[in-house]
């Protein structure tokens, strides 16, 4: 059983770090997907790669890995640098603006 150890990154659809400080190991598929003939559905007779579980640390997940034999890789995250305004957005609308209202 090959499965992956990693940290999620953060969706298109959020501006913040929400769910992405926990770990996941997620299983390989075993067997390749499968179109049915009838409906023409993608199926798989692998359950394993259905299971998703995660961990408060990658320690937990390697030590999870180990005590059941799961022959895990470690993907480490890309840490990204903050984007933080000084200001933030409040500045277009502070009185003690020194530049030209423009809107």
């Amino acid at each position: 059983m090959r499965a992956r150890i990693y940290q999620p990154a953060r969706t298109a659809m959020q501006s913040g770090q929400a769910k992405t400080h926990h770990w996941v190991l997620e299983f390989a598929p075993e067997t390749p997907r499968e179109i049915d003939p009838l409906m023409g559905w993608t199926s798989s007779d692998d359950t394993q790669a259905q299971v998703r579980l995660t961990f408060d640390s990658r320690a937990a997940a390697e030590d999870y890995a180990r005590r059941y034999g799961i022959d895990a890789v470690v993907i480490r995250p890309k840490k990204r640098k903050p984007n933080v305004r000084p200001q933030g957005y409040a500045e277009n609308f502070a009185s003690n603006r020194r530049g030209a209202w423009t809107h």
